[in-house]
Parts: structure tokens; C-alpha cells; sequence
């Protein structure tokens, strides 16, 4: 019966339908909520679910964002239905949980994943230029790799019931979110955690928590069945010339930027965007770092996100890679503001770009 309605997500056409949808819906949620072009950022969005479970204690961005947990669970449903859901696992676990670590490093110094910095764009924010180009730069790095063989191996088939634990966490997850459990007490006496919850800033803005899970289940569904993948999009264009992922792409920034100026969301310049800053160096090198990261373990977060649901084990450590570096990168205060990056990020950054530099070198076949 779902077929016919899954068909046009399945052709070459599906990542622009995907993209559409990404590209209308974001500015929607941030109408209704959701912090300023960050209507859908899964690194954003994944450094507050590390806050809200406590891993880290910056109280400004902490919540158990439902877009994240909705893009897990419509990516398993549509897996099941269509007869996709294949655990495996097995390739390179520790290097694809450190490459999600140092990902997410990059991402936190620019201020946004590739998702986020489409979205910026579209929302008028030019700041997010400079981290466009170094996704780009650091695409090309990894492509570079894959051209000189770089593999990280090949993943396994596993048991059924191992596909089932990102999805049984991602429901517990949302169990807590909507119970909001107090079981803890702060040193004034008042209630809190185990689950936290900003009472201001970005973690305190947020659309309707049905809307936000709608959202999410219905972008998780539609990426599983058109494979969309911001990362994928260039990969496949500069090494195959093949551009039907690259549509998405651009059908998400000409649908996003169009919502934006019917929502009155669309400020056009660098000064004043929101949860975004003007270190056009920081911005490039950030997202160098994880446009690199991404390429060697093969998709972008939203990607990550979407094969962890379809049972992909090496996605899922990817993911809690992410979910480490995000408490990293405030904990040991690496993660940039509005004011721009802090003086620690360097350093952090070094030691990514030798790790993916190195995981890149290492992992060619004449090396295996």
C-alpha cells in the first residue's frame, strides 16, 4: 500500500523531496520555538541532549531535543517497513568513535553542523560562508584519502537484537523527556536532574515537544528512504560526478531561504546572527576539522543519525562519539559563542586534524 507513496522517495528525486521538506520545516520550528537558524542542527542538538543527561554542565544549552531522538526512531520504523533494518557492525569501532568526537570539536567551534550551516545561509547569516568552504576544503581532504584507498574496513552482519539498542535508548530517552523525573537535590535544596533542562538561552528555546518529535520522525523516514547526506552530496559529486544528492542540497537552502522570507526570518549580514560568530578563520577551520571526520566515516551527523536507526553499529559509536565530544568541548571549554572561539580551540584542533590526518594515512589498503 505504501509503495506507490514511497516510490518518489526512492528515485533520484528523493533527496530534493527530503531537502524540501528539511528546507520548509526548520524555519518552522524556529518560528514556533526553536533557536534562530537552528530549526534542525544535529551537532547542536546532540550537544544539548549531552547537557540535559548531564555529561556536561554548560546550563544554557541542556535539553533532550526531540528532533534528535524523532530522527532515530522514523529512520528504524522506515527500516523495518521496508524490509531494511540489517544490524552490522565491526569496522573500526574505537577510530569511527573518536572520529565523532573530534567531528564534533569542529562543529562546536564553528557553531553548527552542515545541516545548520545550509540553514544559516538560508537565513540571511553570511558568517556561515566561511564554514561552508571549509566542509568543502575538508570533503576534499577525505576525498583525497579515497582516492589513495582509504578504507576503514568492512562492517558485519550482527544479530537482530543488537540493531535494537539505539532505538530502545532513543525511547527511553523521550520517556524521560516527558516524564522530566526530579530525583536530585542542587547545594540550595531545590530538586533536579537526573534529566536537565535550560531555564534560558539556545536549550531553553524550543518548539512543541509533539511538533519537534513530528518533525523528526518524518525527516528521519524520508533521509532513510532517499539517503539524503550533506556530506555524501559533494563525495558523490567530485568523485562520481553523480549530482542527485547534490539537489538536495541546494533544493534545502532555495526552500529554507524562501520560508525565512515569508516568515520574516531572513536578516541578511554577518553582525547579530544568531548563535553564530564572526571568526571567519575559526568558522573555515572548524568545519574543516569535521568536514574531514565526516568524510572518512562516511556521512554527515543527520547520516549518522539516520544509519544508527537501520541498525548500523558503526554509525552508533560514531554517534556516542559525538555525544562524548560535545561534553568535551564545553567541559574542557572548546566549544565557540557568540562571542567567538575560545583561546583553548587550537590546541583541540591540532590534535583532530593529526588524529583524522593520521586515521587517512593509516588506513590506505597498501597499509592493511
Amino acid at each position: 500500500m505504501l509503495e506507490p507513496l514511497d516510490r518518489p522517495l526512492t528515485s533520484s528525486w528523493g533527496p530534493v523531496l527530503t531537502g524540501i521538506v528539511v528546507g520548509i520545516l526548520a524555519p518552522v520550528l524556529v518560528r514556533l520555538g526553536n533557536p534562530g537558524n537552528m530549526g534542525i542542527c544535529v551537532a547542536c542538538f546532540t550537544r544539548d541532549i549531552a547537557g540535559a543527561l548531564g555529561l556536561h554542565r554548560a546550563g544554557v544549552v541542556q535539553y533532550l531535543r526531540p528532533e534528535i531522538l524523532g530522527l532515530l526512531l522514523g529512520s528504524f520504523g522506515a527500516s523495518l517497513l521496508f524490509r531494511e533494518y540489517r544490524p552490522r557492525s565491526g569496522s573500526a569501532p574505537v577510530v569511527r568513535f573518536f572520529l565523532g568526537f573530534f567531528a564534533m570539536i569542529g562543529a562546536l567551534i564553528f557553531l553548527g553542523c552542515p545541516w545548520r550551516a545550509y540553514l544559516r545561509l538560508s537565513g540571511g547569516d553570511l558568517t556561515a560562508l566561511g564554514g561552508i568552504a571549509g566542509l568543502l576544503a575538508g570533503i576534499g581532504l577525505g576525498i583525497g584519502f579515497l582516492w589513495n584507498g582509504f578504507n576503514l574496513g568492512r562492517a558485519h552482519p550482527s544479530t537482530r537484537a543488537s540493531g535494537y539498542v539505539m532505538p530502545l535508548i532513543t525511547v527511553g530517552l523521550l520517556a524521560l523527556l516527558v516524564a522530566a523525573p526530579l530525583m536530585g537535590r542542587t547545594p540550595d535544596g531545590d530538586a533536579t536532574g537526573p534529566i536537565f533542562f535550560s531555564l534560558k538561552g539556545p536549550g531553553a528555546q524550543h518548539a512543541p515537544l509533539l511538533v519537534a518529535l513530528g518533525v523528526g520522525l518524518l525527516v528521519g523516514w524520508m533521509g532513510q528512504r532517499s539517503r539524503f547526506c550533506t556530506v555524501g552530496a559533494f563525495r558523490d559529486l567530485m568523485m562520481l560526478k553523480d549530482p542527485h544528492l547534490f539537489r538536495g542540497i541546494a533544493a534545502l537552502i532555495v526552500a529554507a531561504a524562501v520560508t525565512n522570507l515569508a516568515l520574516g526570518q531572513f536578516h541578511l549580514g554577518t553582525t547579530g546572527q544568531p548563535v553564530a560568530h564572526t571568526n571567519h578563520l575559526w568558522n573555515f577551520l572548524g568545519m574543516v576539522l569535521s568536514g574531514l571526520a565526516f568524510t572518512l566515516a562516511g556521512g554527515c551527523p543527520g547520516r549518522q543519525f539516520i544509519l544508527s536507526g537501520e541498525g548500523d553499529g558503526d554509525s552508533a559509536v560514531f554517534v556516542l562519539g559525538m555525544l562524548v565530544g560535545a561534553a568535551a568541548a564545553h567541559n574542557f571549554t572548546l566549544a565557540s559563542s557568540g562571542k567567538g572561539p575560545t583561546p583553548y580551540v587550537l590546541g583541540a584542533w591540532i590534535v583532530g586534524m593529526l588524529f583524522c590526518l593520521a586515521v587517512g594515512f593509516l588506513n590506505r589498503r597498501e597499509n592493511v
